[in-house]
């Protein structure tokens, strides 16, 4: 597993090579059998996914509907079909899985199909079962993930994800060509910037382990687009080190998990920037008020947070800076901490990372 988050950067940059101009900021997604012409043409988008891909999906519905002002609804896969779903006519389906093999997801896109939806699959197999029905795809080149955990599949999706999104934005006219290439000048800067945490942040959250390995329970805490990224880290946790962790928007704090926080209540907030965005800024003030109030009945804050803040380490306990990033490219960088944190804590308490117990990697049964 630590071998695998150590190779995101490389996840990062290999999915995104070949598939972008950097004159034009134009993205091409050669292996979609789907023209052009049909994907403007879509109205909604149908998202079905397990797990840590479900967890994509959702941060995919942000950068999607941010960039292509398309709206998307996410489902879990093993729930799509028992929904009577409704799809209307310019409706498409997408598939995130990364075995390409997954029963549930399968069963959601033929689902799709007999409703009459295109579909499209991210996958990290070539040839996948998920691949060969979809009407095309579009392959994460992660390569192989053993770890039952996965790691550099989420973000190798996350990177698909942001593909997808700017070639429907450009498309649909919602994304001109200087806007096209700053995001592609910036999300070629974010395998250094994982890289970055990687090497500088390890020994930090190493102790960070050592100091919170015998809680029983954590809570995971993120706004926005940083929500689902909240939701994956407190999986992380629970499928390696069998810790109890929930994620949890940090807005619904009020309305039930503030009744849990006391001094033993390890609260993991999501609480990154971006300057540039007036959007991101609210946001950030509104989780620094859900700082506070856990602070108040004597939470213990580890805060991920941008680098050059100096706000917020006056109001936790512990602060794990990453470098800034846009706010639709944050959560490629900002899970790597949580990934090691999820890694070194189950190494204290002698559990076996990279075969969880009960866990599998590919779930090829209902």
């Amino acid at each position: 597993m630590l071998k695998e988050i150590w190779e995101q950067p490389r996840a990062v940059t290999d999915t995104t090579l070949g598939r972008v101009s950097l004159d034009s900021g134009k993205v091409f997604l050669g292996e979609m059998e789907i023209a052009d012409e049909e994907l403007k043409r879509a109205e909604s988008i149908n998202i079905a996914a397990c797990g840590t891909s479900w967890h994509a999906a959702l941060t995919g519905k942000y950068m999607i509907e941010r960039l292509a002002r398309l709206p998307v609804d996410v489902d879990y896969a093993s729930e799509y079909r028992y929904r009577d779903p409704i799809a209307g006519p310019d409706a498409l389906g997408l598939l995130i899985t990364q075995s390409g093999e997954t029963a549930d997801t399968l069963a959601a896109q033929r689902e799709m199909k007999a409703l009459g939806l295109k579909t499209v699959a991210i996958c990290n197999v070539v040839g996948a079962m998920v691949a060969r029905e979809a009407h095309g795809a579009i392959y994460t080149h992660a390569g192989p993930e053993i770890g039952v955990a996965s790691t550099k599949a989420f973000t190798a999706q996350l990177t698909a994800l942001f593909l997808l999104a700017m070639k429907l934005g450009q498309l649909r006219g919602h994304l001109d060509k200087a806007r096209s290439v700053e995001l592609m000048e910036e999300l070629g800067r974010v395998p250094a910037k994982i890289e970055e945490v990687l090497k500088g942040r390890s020994a930090q959250l190493e102790a960070l382990a050592k100091e919170f390995a015998t809680a029983r329970d954590f809570l995971y805490l993120g706004r926005g687009i940083h929500f689902p990224i909240a939701l994956e880290g407190a999986l992380k946790l629970k499928e390696i080190s069998y810790i109890h962790a929930e994620g949890y928007p940090a807005g619904e704090m009020k309305h039930g998990p503030n009744a849990l926080i006391d001094e033993t209540l390890p609260v993991v907030v999501l609480a990154t920037r971006d300057e540039a965005d007036p959007a991101s800024k609210l946001r950030y003030e509104k989780t620094l008020s859900n700082i506070q109030e856990v602070t108040a009945r004597s939470g213990r804050v580890i805060a991920v947070a941008t680098e050059g803040d100096a706000t917020i380490g006056e109001l936790v306990e512990h602060v794990i800076t990453i470098p800034p990033a846009p706010e639709l490219l944050a959560p490629l960088i900002e899970i790597v901490p949580l990934q090691l944190l999820a890694y070194y804590i189950a190494v204290r308490r002698g559990c076996d990372v990279d075969q969880p117990r009960n866990l599998a990697k590919s779930v090829t049964v209902e």
